[in-house]
């Protein structure tokens, strides 16, 4: 049992050390491409990132130490899964340089309220992943199939079938006005058919593998948006 403690301990402490430098290399991104400092959207929106994080860093802890282990896999075992990400990575890695290149050259006049709105929306998202994460424990970064795996219908699993994915939709489609940016949200747009194409396909594997699956399918309806899809 203390092992398994300070095991857990040192994952959180991993977890937690890992989290400020993946946001400042993101920090500096912005600010090496829009070649100066006075990006103040970036600073915000880097911020609220950092405390999201920190927090569902600790939620899942409490509630789902084996997700903070799960984060750490790399290496999808579908091939259909490797070449959907081959081919998105491209357009996400634009999605991420695009912000700052707008502000250097100014492309964009975003308001305000758009960019705060943005960065709330942003934040909802997060919150939907936060809660995938704490309501299912074989949630992974990788489509797999445990041993002893069970269908998860409970929380926002209730509502749609793939929770963290329209968390993560929210989050990647509203970064660029968060940012201040219009033109980033034309490759923001666009990862989202990525995302749909890794959900048919993963929904593929676990109605093969998943006992139970196909029944949870005809009870939850949607994938990712209630009453649309």
């Amino acid at each position: 049992m203390k092992n398994s403690t300070n095991s857990h301990s040192n994952i959180l402490l991993k977890t937690y050390l890992r989290v400020p430098t993946m946001w400042l290399v993101l920090l500096s991104i912005f600010l090496l491409t829009a070649g100066t400092w006075a990006y103040w959207e970036a600073y915000v929106y880097i911020a609220l990132l950092t405390v999201a994080s920190l927090s569902a860093i600790t939620v899942w802890f409490r509630h789902n130490t084996e997700l903070l282990e799960r984060r750490t896999r790399a290496g999808e075992p579908e091939r259909e899964q490797c070449l959907i990400r081959a081919i998105g990575i491209p357009i996400f890695f634009l999605f991420l340089l695009l912000p700052g290149f707008d502000r250097r050259w100014d492309w964009s006049q975003v308001p305000l309220a758009v960019v705060i709105l943005a960065n709330a929306l942003m934040i909802l998202g997060y919150a939907l992943l936060v809660m995938a994460g704490r309501a299912n424990r074989y949630l992974s970064g990788v489509v797999e199939v445990e041993q002893d795996q069970q269908v998860i219908s409970h929380g926002p699993y209730a509502v749609i079938r793939h929770p963290m994915y329209a968390g993560l939709s929210l989050m990647i489609v509203f970064t660029p006005l968060a940012l201040g940016s219009y033109w980033a949200a034309i490759p923001a747009v666009f990862t989202v058919p990525f995302l749909m194409a890794r959900i048919v396909n993963e929904e593929k594997v676990l109605a093969r593998d998943l006992k139970g699956y196909m029944q949870y399918m005809q009870k939850t309806k949607y994938r990712l948006i209630p009453g649309v899809w």
